[in-house]
């Protein structure tokens, strides 16, 4: 009678098994899906019954280097890692066989035909706009596995050397356009400057004589400055008066 209950006993302990808070379980009963096993200590009757746990934790799939051809027939080398978690545990057990390595397979075929439909330019500027198309392609294909995408994230774009190289010298020839218009624009606005004082100073009399002598105290300020300079025309006319008086 004892080994008997011991025997039971045993078999009691031996069918508890334990679903942690972040997983749950796939139930079944002789070969049959029967249900979901939530946390907790759960029996599962030896012989008769199986179950399968799975994860149900946000995961990250760094999605190995993928080369594509993009629209404008440049080579690129693109990686990018998928942020997904399972959202119905059955579906994940029961629609495919191997949920992590199918989401990674069909991210990277994926990513690879969304790089080939846009341009060199449009991938480096737009790969955020990118990297949401491929979350919505993927997402939607995986739903019925029983995933749900919540992210993916482009970390790197490789080029070509050569095409390294030739972006280097576009952008290079693009600073010095720039850098040839600001100094332009910097004459431009000196010169406009220049005339507008030039105008208000012959228009206001005697004024270009005051300026002549702040220049002239300017220069002399240094004794080793040797000075030359011109007798404006008005004080030569002025002796003149004189002269005749």
């Amino acid at each position: 009678m004892y080994i008997f209950a011991l025997i039971v006993f045993l078999l009691f302990v031996a069918s508890l098994k334990q679903i942690n808070e972040y997983e749950r379980g796939v139930k079944f009963m002789m070969g049959k899906y029967v249900g979901i096993m939530s946390p907790g200590w759960r029996v599962v009757v030896p012989v008769f019954q199986t179950y399968r746990k799975v994860d149900m934790r946000v995961k990250a799939v760094d999605v190995p280097d993928q080369k594509a051809i993009t629209r404008d027939n440049v080579s690129v080398t693109v990686n990018a890692v998928i942020y997904y978690k399972v959202a119905a545990a059955e579906k994940a057990v029961i629609e495919v066989e191997n949920f992590r390595y199918a989401i990674s397979q069909y991210a990277q075929t994926t990513m690879r035909n969304i790089v080939g439909e846009v341009t060199l330019d449009e991938l480096l500027a737009g790969r955020d706009k990118i990297a949401d198309r491929i979350r919505e392609i993927v997402d939607k294909e995986t739903d019925a596995w029983g995933l749900k995408v919540n992210n993916v994230e482009l970390k790197d774009v490789s080029l070509p050397p050569e095409m390294e190289r030739t972006i280097a010298k576009q952008a290079e020839a693009e600073r010095e356009k720039r850098a040839v218009i600001i100094n332009s624009e910097g004459e431009l606005g000196a010169a406009e400057n220049m005339a507008r004082a030039a105008e208000i100073l012959s228009a206001v009399p005697g004024a270009l004589h005051l300026r002549t002598l702040q220049s002239i105290n300017d220069v002399s300020s240094d004794q080793s400055n040797t000075i030359v300079f011109t007798v404006p025309l008005e004080i030569l006319k002025a002796f003149k008066g004189f002269a005749k008086e």
